[in-house]
């Protein structure tokens, strides 16, 4: 089983490997082009300095995931709501990784004060989605048709767990 612990820069290539195969081969997340390492050492930058987590499981001193959460609104309204992100290599999935890293940032968004954490997931994603209902999430909401990707129309759904 998978170790946790707080991302440094050296797993950020890593990281990109794994975000950059979500995005060739999955709906996980809607960008139709890969990502840079530029891009994702700018990401977690803007993590840090926000006092965000960004977690790595780790087997076999290989980064096999990460969960994150940021913002979820850029308006002061919204400062006690996250959303989160959480990804695994795809030769990994569906051996606890995924729950291992959600419960680890949920809890980190609660022991922070935090209010409510949100997922935005492909409604088509039956996994991703009982895995946020094992760990409390709910859907409170349903787009049909907002992003497109590999020639169709994409559902979003929005889960959220209340922290406090």
């Amino acid at each position: 089983m998978a170790d946790l612990r707080d991302a440094t820069e050296v797993d950020l290539e890593r990281i990109l490997e794994i975000t950059n195969h979500a995005i060739a081969h999955t709906t996980a997340i809607w960008s139709l082009a890969s990502t840079t390492l530029d891009e994702r050492a700018a990401w977690f930058r803007v993590r840090r300095e926000r006092g965000f987590p960004v977690v790595v499981a780790v087997d076999a001193e290989r980064v096999v995931g990460f969960a994150s959460y940021g913002e979820f609104r850029p308006r002061e309204g919204y400062r006690h709501s996250v959303e989160h992100s959480l990804y695994v290599d795809a030769e990994l999935r569906g051996r606890g990784i995924g729950a291992m890293l959600l419960a680890n940032v949920v809890e980190r968004a609660r022991v922070a004060g935090l209010h409510a954490m949100i997922g935005a997931i492909d409604a088509d994603n039956a996994v991703s989605i009982r895995l946020h209902e094992r760990h409390g999430f709910r859907v409170v909401g349903h787009l049909p048709e907002v992003g497109r990707k590999f020639d169709r129309w994409l559902d979003l759904i929005f889960m959220q767990r209340m922290l406090g």
